[in-house]
């Protein structure tokens, strides 16, 4: 049999597939040990912004932070339990737009972010929000591999990480933008200290 025939019979190809197949089992670290990451808190808010989700607002309306806290300074907020006036709202609504329309912020995408982050704490009430999720590889030599499987959402602060039966201590940095189902996730989660 000559090689134009092998070659057509698909044994280099299957060959190829069984070396393939060794140098990958060669590479993965089968004695890494897979843990659970545990996520917990992560919806506390700025005391400045007196528990407005800001941080969300903001990031959903493209704006930086600082400039979304000197617009809503310049709003009469209803008291707590009580619907404020139409002119009330008419006036907080154009202090905002005023000060956020050069950002492209219209006046439909600031109710619609507004209505999403509304929410009454003192019915136990919180924003849409959905728990970030992950795991970690932990090898015999020490190394760590973190991976996150869902970067959850809604996320106001960076929520507590804790690897499941490890004293490991991990770190998690959140990411803000329009997208409502990417707001307030999960963008990285460093370790700190083995």
């Amino acid at each position: 049999m000559g090689f134009a025939e092998l070659a057509k019979g698909g044994f280099f190809l299957g060959l190829a597939g069984i070396i393939g197949v060794a140098i990958g089992h060669e590479a993965l670290d089968y004695s890494a040990e897979r843990r659970e990451l545990r996520f917990s808190g992560g919806h506390e808010t700025d005391p400045v912004d007196r528990g407005r989700p800001v941080v969300l607002v903001a990031g959903a309306l493209g704006v930086p932070v600082k400039v979304f806290r000197e617009a809503f300074s310049h709003v009469t907020p209803a008291r707590p339990g009580t619907e404020p006036q139409p002119e009330q709202v008419q006036r907080n609504k154009a202090a905002l737009l005023n000060a956020l329309a050069r950002y492209g912020v219209t006046n439909e995408r600031l109710d619609e972010v507004s209505n999403r982050y509304r929410y009454d704490p003192g019915r136990g009430e919180l924003w849409p929000t959905k728990p970030a999720s992950g795991y970690a590889l932990m090898s015999r030599d020490g190394t760590i591999k973190i991976v996150i499987t869902d970067a959850g959402f809604g996320y106001s602060s960076a929520p507590i990480v804790t690897v499941e039966g490890s004293s490991v201590v991990v770190k998690a940095t959140l990411a803000f933008g329009p997208n409502f189902k990417k707001n307030g996730s999960v963008s990285s989660i460093a370790v700190v200290s083995k």
